[in-house]
């Protein structure tokens, strides 16, 4: 969906935050491309939620959203339209999917985090495999509060552009959750001739998009070291923190090519 930027996310859940235990991090990374840019990550113990957000070299705000509540991953990405073709400004995408235990630290490890030296470039020390994520359910957000209670905010500039995969949404289904808020897409055998927006030249044909990210540096591990009494014995107690680096490949159904333009070929 084409839309007008709207304030930076983490601006929004400062002021709605204000009152509860919310810590900001400031992280200095360097983009697969070279780039130099900075990452905000913010901790909120009360929510049980963690928000990172950082721009594209290309002037992608990126936001992904860890909603611990309901173990939910929120990725956002406002888009920069080409203006020159009939885009608005800004075009959003939403992708939701379950979020796993052990991939990244909890809320209230992630508000106690300082950094000395707020200059350094940090650079992940694992560098985890991209994961190819194919979103093949539409998900109504006037509905999808059931889900995560940061999805509307998150995702409102996105509105008919929010996406899932079947596999979440058959856990979601045995959960509880109203399986009307979800649509599945058109597949490659009810659209026979659905190919890669890539190679597809007519820009109102349907076709199959990709969105890809990385998450440069976050906390998704966290590290322990042992104090020994006088008896000798160890005690384990939290020392560190293990950085990684994540990327994704979303893929998903568009009716038209003009709502996937970055995937032309050059």
């Amino acid at each position: 969906m084409l839309v007008s930027p709207g304030p930076p996310l983490l601006l929004l859940l400062c002021a709605l935050l204000a009152l509860t235990r919310c810590s900001e991090l400031k992280v200095r990374v360097r983009l697969a491309d070279g780039h130099i840019t900075e990452e905000v990550l913010e901790a909120d113990s009360e929510q049980d939620a963690i928000t990172l957000e950082f721009k594209q070299a290309d002037g992608t705000l990126i936001t992904f959203v860890a909603d611990f509540k309901q173990d939910v991953k929120i990725f956002r990405a406002l888009i920069l339209g080409e203006l020159e073709r009939g885009q608005s400004q800004y075009q959003a995408l939403c992708f939701i999917t379950r979020l796993n235990h052990n991939e990244i630290i909890p809320s209230e490890s992630m508000a106690r985090l300082r950094q000395k030296n707020p200059h350094t470039i940090r650079a992940a020390e694992e560098k985890r495999a991209m994961e190819t994520v194919s979103m093949n359910v539409a998900v109504n957000l006037t509905r999808a509060w059931q889900l995560s209670t940061h999805l509307y905010n998150t995702c409102s500039m996105a509105h008919e552009a929010v996406y899932t995969r079947e596999a979440d949404v058959r856990h979601w289904l045995d959960t509880g959750v109203e399986g009307s808020m979800f649509e599945i897409l058109p597949q490659g055998v009810e659209v026979p001739d659905l190919q890669s927006c890539r190679s597809v030249k007519d820009l109102w044909q349907p076709c199959s998009c990709s969105f890809s990210l990385r998450l440069e540096w976050y906390p998704c591990l966290l590290k322990y070291c042992r104090n020994r009494d006088a008896t000798g014995r160890g005690t384990p107690y939290k020392c560190g923190i293990k950085s990684c680096s994540k990327g994704y490949n979303f893929t998903y159904y568009t009716p038209h090519k003009h709502l996937c333009l970055w995937e032309e070929e050059t």
